[in-house]
């Protein structure tokens, strides 16, 4: 099960990473579009656009690795009171119902993804980006958060 867990580190880091590059990337973009307006008067016309689209991603894509990281807020006052054991189950049983609750997002974000495609949604800026293009990363998020917290409760279950 090792292996499996560190399939899932590897995936999440990898998406961390890349929600790393897309920030980069958003800041370049906002920059490129102060400098030509500054200087030359002139936009990129879709920096507003584009600059959320990363934004949206970065937060989809850095979700799991945060997750493993214990970067989420974790409100522990009554965990902290409690034995290893005791929170080693409120660990799992809370898992479990985060994993609930990430199949309900993934199932609307994949619907919501879906209807984007299927009704040929473009964006309303000047670009106008097939929509679905740029939601496809909150199921693709989603996923990898779910599967860390299956990675999680693999985790808790050995120790």
């Amino acid at each position: 099960m090792t292996s499996f867990t560190n399939f899932i580190n590897k995936l999440s880091k990898g998406g961390a990473y890349l929600s790393g590059l897309l920030l980069i990337g958003l800041v370049c973009l906002i920059l490129t579009e102060i400098f030509l307006r500054y200087f030359f008067d002139k936009s990129t016309m879709i920096a507003d656009e584009y600059s959320g689209y990363m934004y949206l991603a970065s937060i989809f894509l850095g979700l799991a690795y945060t997750f493993t990281q214990n970067g989420h807020i974790r409100i522990n006052i009554i965990t902290s009171k409690l034995s290893k054991g005791s929170n080693k189950i409120i660990d799992i049983v809370a898992s479990i119902i985060t994993i609930a609750v990430l199949l309900f997002i993934l199932y609307r974000t994949i619907l919501f993804t879906y209807d984007s495609y299927e009704l040929e949604m473009l964006s309303e800026a000047v670009s106008e980006t097939p929509l679905y293009l740029t939601q496809i990363v909150m199921p693709i998020g989603v996923i990898l958060f779910i599967l860390a917290v299956i990675a999680f409760i693999f985790k808790k279950d050995k120790k």
